[in-house]
């Protein structure tokens, strides 16, 4: 690290033309910008699939979570890596509170984000919360086994969304389920920078198949492109206010504490990456993403998050500038006054939609495993494999939890379930003998 650029609240972006480009380095501009892009391509599959999916307008997801990713990098001075994309983990709790349908969008778009900007409050108070304490005590109360059972229950509890997606007729499922083999084979054969984007690759193969089934060979409702054609190049994006619903909010707040782990976790997998401490900076990410998640909900966009997507990038090219996320940021900001962008985006056909759905649900659920295998999560303890058990029952069961007007869903439930579960069955071992390691901290 170049210790003069640790001079102000922005690092100087040292200029460097190769090798590997440290956070507060930066390339050339004409490279810059085309990272950029890039980066813009890695997340927006994500970015746009969970929108749609919620029945939120993909034109203001995209602008947030550019809007989002700049109020990101100011927070946290520039120093931590990141796009901020739409979060998954909003997706069934915002439609459990607005009991969306599936297809067109939200009737109750408002009400949906008057929870997420209640999530995105709590998420800052935590952010605080750790720049004035520290975060060990996240890590004691939300310990692996809890984060991984808490992420495995959101993608448990959305498989039935997914799967009815692809249900609806012969065509749409064998539709579906071209789209989940176009996604593992562009993930497992695809060449260079392509295996890193699976979905949006993937879902552009599930697309072309559609059109040619139903436009072309006229076995199913074809894809109606006129929207598109009359949609301007250039327009205002189509804004909406919050409403704050009691009941929607106790369903949408315990989001808040799998973003604090998912971005703990992220955090942490760029610094291994770039063998630098990014600890003293946990506060200020999480807060800058609860800042992100609550402006975004206050105008109609989805909840935000770190994205895995362009950590993956990252760990491919070797390059961590920060400046380069602004770049991806400016251009999503664009694309959110493109109504013509929007329309095009509307017109993915439900099956393929299912499709990708299914693959992405199944990776939030094997995320889970994963965090107890990278953990070393001792199963043979009987209070992990017990607080694990009851989180991924109550999850994908969906329990519900009356308390007195209100309902706590499914993935609150589980979520509370587990980090009280855990603390309630102590036996006395330390954390290594919980996790069958020498430490309990995420490698």
């Amino acid at each position: 690290m170049n210790p003069n650029n640790d001079a102000g609240y922005f690092p100087r972006w040292t200029l460097r033309r190769d090798g590997v480009i440290a956070a507060d380095e930066r390339l050339p501009t004409s490279q810059t910008v085309l990272l950029g892009l890039q980066h813009v391509v890695a997340m927006f599959g994500a970015t746009v699939l969970a929108p749609l999916l919620m029945g939120f307008d993909p034109n203001v997801a995209i602008l947030f979570s550019g809007i989002g990713t700049l109020i990101f990098f100011v927070a946290v001075g520039g120093r931590v890596p990141s796009y901020l994309g739409s979060s998954f983990s909003f997706i069934a709790v915002v439609i459990a509170a607005t009991g969306y349908a599936g297809s067109g969008l939200n009737a109750n778009l408002p009400v949906a984000l008057g929870g997420i900007v209640s999530a995105g409050v709590l998420y800052a108070a935590i952010g605080v919360a750790v720049m004035l304490v520290g975060y060990q005590w996240i890590e004691r109360l939300m310990p692996p086994v809890v984060t991984g059972s808490v992420v495995a229950v959101i993608g448990l509890n959305l498989a039935p969304i997914a799967v009815k997606g692809i249900s609806a007729s012969s065509l749409d499922t064998w539709i579906g389920i071209a789209t989940i083999l176009a996604v593992g084979l562009v993930a497992v054969r695809a060449p260079g920078l392509a295996r890193r984007l699976p979905i949006l690759v993937g879902g552009i193969i599930g697309y072309m198949l559609y059109a040619l089934l139903t436009n072309g060979a006229g076995l199913g409702k074809p894809i109606d492109f006129s929207t598109v054609v009359n949609a301007p190049w250039i327009g205002l994006p189509k804004l909406s206010s919050p409403v704050f619903d009691g009941n929607a909010i106790v369903l949408i707040v315990p989001v808040a504490i799998v973003l604090v782990a998912e971005n703990l976790g992220h955090v942490k997998a760029v610094a291994a990456m770039t063998g630098r401490n990014l600890d003293p900076y946990l506060g200020r990410a999480f807060l800058g993403d609860g800042l992100a998640t609550i402006v975004a909900g206050a105008g109609g966009g989805t909840g935000v998050t770190t994205y895995a997507e362009n950590i993956g990038v990252m760990a491919v090219t070797k390059i961590y500038s920060t400046l380069i996320f602004v770049v991806a940021a400016a251009v999503a900001i664009v694309l959110g006054f493109s109504p013509k962008f929007g329309a095009m985006i509307m017109t993915i056909p439900g099956p393929v939609l299912g499709g990708l759905s299914i693959v992405v649900f199944g990776l939030i659920t094997a995320t889970g495993g994963r965090i107890w295998v990278q953990n070393h999560v001792d199963f043979s303890r009987a209070r992990n494999l017990v607080t694990a058990a009851v989180t991924l029952t109550i999850g994908a069961g969906d329990l519900a939890l009356k308390l007195g007007g209100f309902t706590l869903g499914g993935i609150g439930t589980a979520t509370f379930g587990a980090i009280l579960l855990y603390q309630l069955l102590r036996d006395g071992e330390s954390p290594a003998a919980e996790t069958g390691t020498a430490s309990a901290t995420p490698r």
